[in-house]
């Protein structure tokens, strides 16, 4: 179970196992166990997709019974409910996620002959609650099939997992998006979903929240409220 405590401040009520960023632990109570994921526990296809890509920061389980306290950074943190669907999250924006979601890295086929190295994401689906991080407030957008959406790379944290975007280069916009200096990356997004971007440029490799404390999270649909 997923709680906000404020909206930079997860707690997580353990019985069993969760998976959280490793080093986001701040507090804990209880009888509760921590250890980094094991290189291979995923299996070997996602150990090389993480060395390959460098997407994704490293797991921590933690498993027994007791409440933690998850942050990192400061960020702002929302809460997800996910009940079958998917959903692609910049590797380094996912702070936790209930055992019974399941994730694997996935690179962008529309974009991997575009951009050098393609670009990379994590994708989790299944069913059971996910938080996400964000620099400041996230603004969570629809996509429609007649109104395609297009958002600078740098500050895209996530997306509907039946979303494939496409890379476009457009050096008109360089001294509008990003920090400039040569040829200018748009994400473009088509057909029925929702984007969230947020107010922050991540140049690393690489949802409508907010409200009262201990808010739970809601389905994807609950997003746009």
């Amino acid at each position: 179970m997923f709680e906000l405590e404020s909206s930079k401040m997860l707690e997580v009520k353990v019985n069993g196992r969760v998976w959280s960023k490793l080093g986001a632990m701040v507090a804990y109570k209880g009888n509760l166990s921590f250890k980094r994921e094991g290189t291979l526990e995923g299996g070997l296809m996602k150990a090389l997709k993480r060395a390959v890509s460098q997407e994704m920061s490293p797991l921590a389980k933690i498993e027994g019974r007791g409440v933690a306290y998850l942050a990192d950074q400061g960020k702002e943190i929302q809460i997800l409910r996910l009940a079958g669907e998917s959903l692609n999250v910049n590797g380094n924006d996912l702070l936790a996620f209930e055992d019974s979601v399941q994730y694997d890295i996935t690179m962008q086929r529309r974009i991997a002959g575009m951009a050098a190295g393609g670009l990379f994401s994590v994708r989790v689906q299944g069913h059971g609650m996910v938080a996400i991080l964000s620099h400041g407030k996230p603004l969570t957008l629809r996509v429609s099939p007649h109104e395609p959406l297009f958002t600078d790379p740098n500050a895209t944290i996530a997306w509907s997992g039946n979303l494939q975007p496409q890379l476009r280069m457009d050096s008109s916009l360089r001294s509008m998006i990003g920090r400039g200096g040569g040829e200018t990356y748009q994400m473009v997004f088509q057909g029925d979903g929702f984007v969230v971007v947020q107010p922050y440029e991540e140049f690393e490799a690489g949802m409508v929240g907010g409200g009262s404390s201990h808010s739970s999270g809601g389905g994807l649909g609950d997003l746009f409220d």
